[in-house]
Protein backbone atom coordinates (compact mmCIF):
# COMPACT_ATOMS: atom_id res chain seq x y z
CA UNK A 1 0.00 0.00 0.00
CA UNK A 2 1.54 3.20 -0.93
CA UNK A 3 1.94 5.80 2.49
CA UNK A 4 1.04 9.61 1.83
CA UNK A 5 4.95 10.49 3.09
CA UNK A 6 5.89 8.06 0.13
CA UNK A 7 4.20 10.69 -2.09
CA UNK A 8 5.14 13.65 -0.12
CA UNK A 9 9.49 13.03 0.32
CA UNK A 10 10.77 13.57 -2.92
CA UNK A 11 10.39 16.39 -5.57
CA UNK A 12 8.69 14.32 -8.11
CA UNK A 13 5.79 13.25 -5.74
CA UNK A 14 5.07 16.67 -4.60
CA UNK A 15 4.74 17.53 -8.12
CA UNK A 16 2.72 14.73 -8.59
CA UNK A 17 0.41 16.25 -6.42
CA UNK A 18 0.62 20.14 -7.47
CA UNK A 19 -0.68 18.34 -11.40
CA UNK A 20 -3.16 16.24 -9.57
CA UNK A 21 -4.65 19.30 -7.48
CA UNK A 22 -4.40 21.39 -10.90
CA UNK A 23 -6.11 18.65 -12.75
CA UNK A 24 -9.61 18.49 -10.60
CA UNK A 25 -9.40 22.36 -9.79
CA UNK A 26 -10.02 22.56 -14.02
CA UNK A 27 -12.38 19.65 -13.97
CA UNK A 28 -14.39 21.15 -10.90
CA UNK A 29 -15.33 24.28 -12.63
CA UNK A 30 -15.47 26.01 -9.05
CA UNK A 31 -14.57 29.38 -8.50
CA UNK A 32 -11.64 28.33 -5.93
CA UNK A 33 -10.19 26.16 -8.59
CA UNK A 34 -10.01 28.95 -10.55
CA UNK A 35 -8.67 31.11 -8.61
CA UNK A 36 -6.19 28.52 -6.94
CA UNK A 37 -5.34 27.83 -10.61
CA UNK A 38 -4.15 31.23 -11.37
CA UNK A 39 -2.46 31.84 -7.45
CA UNK A 40 -0.41 29.23 -8.40
CA UNK A 41 0.26 30.23 -11.99
CA UNK A 42 1.73 33.27 -11.08
CA UNK A 43 3.37 31.81 -7.78
CA UNK A 44 5.41 29.64 -9.57
CA UNK A 45 6.15 32.34 -12.22
CA UNK A 46 7.93 34.46 -9.86
CA UNK A 47 10.02 31.20 -7.72
CA UNK A 48 10.68 30.20 -11.50
CA UNK A 49 14.63 30.57 -12.11
CA UNK A 50 13.80 31.61 -15.42
CA UNK A 51 11.38 34.19 -14.36
CA UNK A 52 11.36 37.19 -17.23
CA UNK A 53 13.92 35.56 -19.34
CA UNK A 54 13.21 31.48 -20.52
CA UNK A 55 9.82 32.07 -18.87
CA UNK A 56 7.12 34.89 -19.13
CA UNK A 57 3.70 35.89 -18.42
CA UNK A 58 1.58 36.61 -21.24
CA UNK A 59 -1.44 39.48 -21.43
CA UNK A 60 -4.54 38.71 -22.74
CA UNK A 61 -4.88 42.47 -24.21
CA UNK A 62 -2.54 45.25 -24.20
CA UNK A 63 -4.62 47.09 -21.33
CA UNK A 64 -4.03 44.32 -19.09
CA UNK A 65 -1.12 45.08 -16.72
CA UNK A 66 2.08 42.67 -17.79
CA UNK A 67 1.40 40.94 -14.14
CA UNK A 68 -1.20 40.68 -11.98
CA UNK A 69 -0.80 42.91 -8.76
CA UNK A 70 0.00 41.97 -5.58
CA UNK A 71 1.40 39.00 -6.83
CA UNK A 72 0.63 35.65 -4.49
CA UNK A 73 2.47 33.86 -2.18
CA UNK A 74 3.29 30.40 -1.41
CA UNK A 75 0.25 30.98 1.68
CA UNK A 76 -1.77 32.40 -0.52
CA UNK A 77 -1.46 29.59 -3.23
CA UNK A 78 -1.75 27.05 0.63
CA UNK A 79 -4.59 28.72 1.09
CA UNK A 80 -6.67 28.54 -2.01
CA UNK A 81 -5.47 25.21 -2.39
CA UNK A 82 -6.93 23.91 1.16
CA UNK A 83 -10.55 24.98 -0.49
CA UNK A 84 -10.00 23.72 -3.28
CA UNK A 85 -12.51 20.31 -4.31
CA UNK A 86 -10.44 17.17 -4.31
CA UNK A 87 -13.23 15.12 -6.39
CA UNK A 88 -12.97 13.04 -9.27
CA UNK A 89 -9.42 11.57 -8.55
CA UNK A 90 -9.72 8.47 -11.54
CA UNK A 91 -7.34 6.55 -13.16
CA UNK A 92 -7.19 9.19 -15.67
CA UNK A 93 -6.27 11.97 -13.64
CA UNK A 94 -3.60 10.22 -11.50
CA UNK A 95 -2.20 9.44 -14.87
CA UNK A 96 -1.90 12.93 -15.94
CA UNK A 97 0.07 14.08 -12.50
CA UNK A 98 2.38 11.20 -13.19
CA UNK A 99 2.68 12.41 -16.94
CA UNK A 100 3.13 15.84 -16.05
CA UNK A 101 5.73 14.80 -12.79
CA UNK A 102 8.07 13.09 -15.33
CA UNK A 103 7.90 15.49 -18.05
CA UNK A 104 8.85 18.43 -15.89
CA UNK A 105 11.69 16.77 -14.21
CA UNK A 106 15.15 18.19 -15.04
CA UNK A 107 18.49 16.93 -13.61
CA UNK A 108 20.91 19.38 -15.29
CA UNK A 109 19.28 22.67 -14.38
CA UNK A 110 17.51 24.62 -11.17
CA UNK A 111 14.21 22.93 -10.33
CA UNK A 112 11.54 25.17 -12.14
CA UNK A 113 8.45 27.13 -10.49
CA UNK A 114 5.91 24.62 -9.38
CA UNK A 115 9.08 22.53 -8.59
CA UNK A 116 9.79 25.16 -6.27
CA UNK A 117 6.30 26.47 -5.27
CA UNK A 118 5.65 22.42 -3.77
CA UNK A 119 8.37 22.47 -2.10
CA UNK A 120 7.75 25.73 -0.11
CA UNK A 121 6.45 24.75 3.66
CA UNK A 122 2.99 26.49 3.84
CA UNK A 123 2.38 24.61 -0.08
CA UNK A 124 3.56 21.25 1.03
CA UNK A 125 1.44 21.16 3.71
CA UNK A 126 -1.14 21.88 1.45
CA UNK A 127 -0.62 19.55 -0.51
CA UNK A 128 -0.39 16.81 2.35
CA UNK A 129 -4.40 16.77 1.43
CA UNK A 130 -4.15 15.83 -1.91
CA UNK A 131 -1.11 12.46 -1.38
CA UNK A 132 -3.65 11.53 1.55
CA UNK A 133 -6.64 11.33 -1.45
CA UNK A 134 -3.50 9.12 -3.88
CA UNK A 135 -2.42 6.99 -1.37
CA UNK A 136 -6.01 6.55 -0.28
CA UNK A 137 -6.77 5.18 -4.21
CA UNK A 138 -7.09 1.84 -4.91
CA UNK A 139 -6.10 2.71 -8.55
CA UNK A 140 -2.63 3.70 -7.18
CA UNK A 141 -2.50 0.14 -5.65
CA UNK A 142 -0.16 -0.80 -8.32
CA UNK A 143 2.68 1.69 -7.96
CA UNK A 144 4.52 -0.12 -4.67
CA UNK A 145 4.36 -3.53 -7.09
CA UNK A 146 7.29 -5.19 -8.40
CA UNK A 147 7.91 -6.03 -12.15
CA UNK A 148 4.89 -7.35 -13.75
CA UNK A 149 6.18 -10.58 -14.72
CA UNK A 150 3.58 -11.39 -17.25
CA UNK A 151 2.69 -8.55 -18.97
CA UNK A 152 6.18 -7.22 -19.50
CA UNK A 153 6.10 -4.64 -23.19
CA UNK A 154 9.41 -2.48 -24.80
CA UNK A 155 8.60 0.77 -26.59
CA UNK A 156 10.54 1.57 -28.91
CA UNK A 157 9.96 5.27 -30.36
CA UNK A 158 10.13 5.91 -33.70
CA UNK A 159 13.10 8.64 -33.98
CA UNK A 160 16.10 7.85 -36.49
CA UNK A 161 18.07 10.97 -35.61
CA UNK A 162 18.15 9.61 -32.14
CA UNK A 163 21.76 8.74 -30.51
CA UNK A 164 20.82 6.28 -29.04
CA UNK A 165 18.67 3.51 -30.51
CA UNK A 166 18.11 -0.28 -29.66
CA UNK A 167 20.79 -2.34 -30.31
CA UNK A 168 21.30 -6.23 -31.46
CA UNK A 169 24.80 -6.56 -29.50
CA UNK A 170 24.57 -8.92 -26.65
CA UNK A 171 23.90 -7.26 -23.34
CA UNK A 172 27.41 -7.69 -21.99
CA UNK A 173 29.00 -6.20 -24.98
CA UNK A 174 26.79 -2.59 -24.30
CA UNK A 175 27.93 -2.53 -20.35
CA UNK A 176 31.59 -3.40 -21.14
CA UNK A 177 32.02 -0.36 -23.70
CA UNK A 178 29.77 1.73 -20.99
CA UNK A 179 31.88 1.24 -18.23
CA UNK A 180 34.85 1.99 -20.20
CA UNK A 181 32.87 5.06 -21.87
CA UNK A 182 32.20 5.78 -18.32
CA UNK A 183 35.68 5.99 -16.86
CA UNK A 184 37.20 8.04 -19.60
CA UNK A 185 34.67 10.37 -19.01
CA UNK A 186 35.32 11.01 -15.47
CA UNK A 187 39.39 10.87 -16.05
CA UNK A 188 38.63 13.94 -18.67
CA UNK A 189 36.31 15.83 -16.73
CA UNK A 190 39.29 15.40 -13.35
CA UNK A 191 41.42 17.23 -15.97
CA UNK A 192 39.45 19.86 -17.87
CA UNK A 193 36.52 20.76 -15.79
CA UNK A 194 36.26 22.82 -13.27
CA UNK A 195 35.96 21.76 -9.34
CA UNK A 196 33.83 24.54 -8.06
CA UNK A 197 29.90 22.38 -8.16
CA UNK A 198 28.57 26.31 -9.17
CA UNK A 199 30.81 26.64 -12.64
CA UNK A 200 28.67 26.95 -15.74
CA UNK A 201 29.52 23.64 -16.87
CA UNK A 202 27.10 20.77 -17.61
CA UNK A 203 27.39 16.90 -18.91
CA UNK A 204 26.02 14.05 -18.68
CA UNK A 205 23.62 14.09 -15.97
CA UNK A 206 21.64 10.09 -15.69
CA UNK A 207 22.20 7.56 -13.93
CA UNK A 208 20.65 5.04 -15.80
CA UNK A 209 22.29 2.02 -17.19
CA UNK A 210 22.89 2.39 -20.88
CA UNK A 211 20.30 3.15 -22.99
CA UNK A 212 21.06 0.93 -25.66
CA UNK A 213 20.06 -1.85 -23.45
CA UNK A 214 16.29 -3.49 -23.59
CA UNK A 215 14.14 -1.83 -21.27
CA UNK A 216 10.23 -2.74 -20.68
CA UNK A 217 7.73 -1.62 -18.23
CA UNK A 218 4.12 -3.36 -17.70
CA UNK A 219 0.70 -2.68 -19.55
CA UNK A 220 -1.98 -0.68 -18.26
CA UNK A 221 -4.95 -2.70 -20.38
CA UNK A 222 -6.12 -1.01 -23.35
CA UNK A 223 -3.96 1.93 -22.88
CA UNK A 224 -1.11 0.23 -23.50
CA UNK A 225 2.58 0.39 -22.04
CA UNK A 226 3.20 2.63 -19.37
CA UNK A 227 6.50 3.54 -21.22
CA UNK A 228 4.06 4.62 -23.80
CA UNK A 229 3.29 7.68 -21.30
CA UNK A 230 5.92 8.09 -18.41
CA UNK A 231 9.06 9.08 -20.22
CA UNK A 232 11.96 11.64 -18.44
CA UNK A 233 13.92 13.52 -20.91
CA UNK A 234 10.87 13.08 -23.98
CA UNK A 235 11.46 14.55 -27.59
CA UNK A 236 6.96 14.29 -28.12
CA UNK A 237 7.27 11.29 -30.31
CA UNK A 238 3.81 10.62 -32.08
CA UNK A 239 4.74 6.32 -32.81
CA UNK A 240 6.00 3.63 -31.56
CA UNK A 241 6.71 -0.23 -32.02
CA UNK A 242 5.54 -2.17 -29.09
CA UNK A 243 6.82 -5.90 -28.40
CA UNK A 244 5.86 -8.03 -25.54
CA UNK A 245 8.76 -9.26 -23.35
CA UNK A 246 8.99 -12.97 -21.82
CA UNK A 247 10.81 -12.86 -18.49
CA UNK A 248 11.96 -15.36 -17.42
CA UNK A 249 10.42 -17.44 -14.21
CA UNK A 250 14.41 -17.67 -12.58
CA UNK A 251 14.87 -13.89 -13.43
CA UNK A 252 16.99 -12.02 -11.36
CA UNK A 253 15.50 -8.73 -10.80
CA UNK A 254 16.42 -6.00 -8.45
CA UNK A 255 13.57 -3.88 -6.78
CA UNK A 256 14.31 -0.28 -6.03
CA UNK A 257 11.02 0.80 -4.32
CA UNK A 258 12.42 3.79 -2.41
CA UNK A 259 15.56 5.39 -1.52
CA UNK A 260 17.20 3.26 0.72
CA UNK A 261 17.54 0.42 -2.09
CA UNK A 262 18.71 2.67 -4.66
CA UNK A 263 21.55 3.73 -1.67
CA UNK A 264 21.79 -0.10 -1.11
CA UNK A 265 22.70 -0.42 -4.90
CA UNK A 266 25.70 2.44 -5.22
CA UNK A 267 26.78 1.42 -2.01
CA UNK A 268 27.27 -2.09 -3.17
CA UNK A 269 28.15 -1.22 -6.41
CA UNK A 270 30.08 1.73 -6.73
CA UNK A 271 31.20 3.54 -9.50
CA UNK A 272 32.65 7.29 -8.57
CA UNK A 273 31.17 9.96 -11.37
CA UNK A 274 32.32 13.49 -8.83
CA UNK A 275 33.75 14.97 -11.81
CA UNK A 276 31.00 14.16 -14.72
CA UNK A 277 28.12 14.87 -12.50
CA UNK A 278 29.13 17.17 -10.05
CA UNK A 279 27.82 20.51 -11.86
CA UNK A 280 24.66 19.25 -13.03
CA UNK A 281 23.83 17.66 -9.82
CA UNK A 282 24.56 20.65 -7.89
CA UNK A 283 22.08 22.69 -9.75
CA UNK A 284 19.03 20.53 -9.72
CA UNK A 285 19.69 19.39 -6.07
CA UNK A 286 22.18 22.29 -4.02
CA UNK A 287 24.51 19.50 -2.43
CA UNK A 288 28.18 19.85 -3.30
CA UNK A 289 28.89 15.96 -2.05
CA UNK A 290 31.04 13.05 -3.42
CA UNK A 291 28.72 11.24 -6.43
CA UNK A 292 28.59 7.97 -7.17
CA UNK A 293 26.17 5.59 -9.81
CA UNK A 294 26.06 1.81 -9.86
CA UNK A 295 28.64 0.12 -11.42
CA UNK A 296 26.29 -1.66 -13.84
CA UNK A 297 28.79 -4.58 -15.11
CA UNK A 298 29.13 -5.08 -11.54
CA UNK A 299 25.51 -5.08 -10.92
CA UNK A 300 24.87 -7.68 -14.16
CA UNK A 301 26.68 -10.04 -12.62
CA UNK A 302 24.09 -10.60 -9.78
CA UNK A 303 21.19 -9.14 -11.42
CA UNK A 304 19.40 -9.96 -14.41
CA UNK A 305 17.49 -6.41 -14.47
CA UNK A 306 16.56 -3.66 -12.46
CA UNK A 307 12.86 -2.33 -11.96
CA UNK A 308 12.19 1.00 -10.58
CA UNK A 309 8.85 1.27 -9.08
CA UNK A 310 5.91 4.11 -9.08
CA UNK A 311 6.57 4.93 -5.54
CA UNK A 312 10.58 4.12 -6.12
CA UNK A 313 10.40 6.54 -8.18
CA UNK A 314 8.04 9.43 -6.29
CA UNK A 315 10.30 9.09 -3.68
CA UNK A 316 13.54 8.80 -4.85
CA UNK A 317 14.24 10.50 -8.18
CA UNK A 318 15.87 14.26 -7.96
CA UNK A 319 17.07 14.61 -4.60
CA UNK A 320 20.13 13.71 -3.56
CA UNK A 321 20.17 9.88 -1.89
CA UNK A 322 22.82 9.37 0.97
CA UNK A 323 25.65 6.49 -0.06
CA UNK A 324 27.98 6.89 2.68
CA UNK A 325 30.03 9.66 4.77
CA UNK A 326 29.62 12.72 2.08
CA UNK A 327 28.72 10.57 -0.63
CA UNK A 328 25.15 10.46 -2.13
CA UNK A 329 23.99 9.34 -5.80
CA UNK A 330 20.69 10.60 -7.37
CA UNK A 331 18.12 8.58 -9.42
CA UNK A 332 17.75 10.56 -13.02
CA UNK A 333 17.03 9.54 -16.18
CA UNK A 334 14.64 6.73 -15.08
CA UNK A 335 11.16 6.49 -15.60
CA UNK A 336 8.49 4.62 -13.29
CA UNK A 337 7.62 1.10 -13.69
CA UNK A 338 10.92 0.92 -15.95
CA UNK A 339 12.56 -2.33 -16.17
CA UNK A 340 16.57 -2.33 -17.59
CA UNK A 341 17.36 -5.87 -18.67
CA UNK A 342 21.11 -6.03 -17.87
CA UNK A 343 20.78 -10.05 -19.38
CA UNK A 344 19.30 -10.62 -22.67
CA UNK A 345 15.35 -11.32 -22.16
CA UNK A 346 13.49 -13.81 -24.96
CA UNK A 347 11.31 -11.95 -27.13
CA UNK A 348 8.05 -12.95 -26.98
CA UNK A 349 6.68 -14.88 -29.98
CA UNK A 350 3.99 -12.01 -30.95
CA UNK A 351 4.51 -9.68 -33.63
CA UNK A 352 5.14 -6.03 -32.86
CA UNK A 353 2.44 -3.31 -32.20
CA UNK A 354 2.43 -0.07 -34.01
CA UNK A 355 0.84 2.77 -31.61
CA UNK A 356 0.31 6.47 -32.97
CA UNK A 357 -0.69 9.42 -30.85
CA UNK A 358 -3.58 11.26 -31.48
CA UNK A 359 -3.61 15.01 -30.81
CA UNK A 360 -0.47 14.86 -28.61
CA UNK A 361 -2.36 13.48 -25.75
CA UNK A 362 -3.83 9.48 -26.89
CA UNK A 363 -2.06 6.65 -28.01
CA UNK A 364 -3.98 4.20 -29.75
CA UNK A 365 -2.85 1.03 -31.30
CA UNK A 366 -3.14 1.19 -34.87
CA UNK A 367 -3.66 -2.56 -35.03
CA UNK A 368 -6.87 -2.14 -33.60
CA UNK A 369 -10.12 -1.76 -35.12
CA UNK A 370 -11.62 -0.23 -31.68
CA UNK A 371 -10.22 3.28 -31.60
CA UNK A 372 -12.47 4.16 -28.71
CA UNK A 373 -10.02 2.30 -25.57
CA UNK A 374 -7.30 5.46 -25.53
CA UNK A 375 -6.60 7.37 -22.89
CA UNK A 376 -7.17 10.88 -22.90
CA UNK A 377 -4.24 12.81 -21.16
CA UNK A 378 -5.96 15.96 -18.72
CA UNK A 379 -9.37 14.21 -18.90
CA UNK A 380 -10.93 15.10 -15.33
Amino acid sequence: MIERADVMVGPRGRRLCLEIAAALARASGAPEGDEYLRAALVAAYHLDPGAGTARVILRASADEPDEPDPSPRPADVARLLSATPLDGLDADVLLVGLRAAVDNARYWQEPDGEDVLAATPQVRAALARVAATVASSGRAAWWVSPVERTAQASVVFDDPASPVQPSDETASVILSRWRDRTLEEEARAQRERPADPGAAWSGTWWSTPPRELTRTTRRLGAHGPVGLWLVEDAYGWDRASVRAVDVPAEARVYEVDGAEAWSGLCRRFPLEVTASRRHDWFRTTGAADRWVIPDWVRVADEFDAVHVTVTGYLTTAGRPVPVGEDTSSVLAGWSPDETYWLADPPPAAEPHERWRRVDDDTWHDEGMHDRGGGLRAGAG
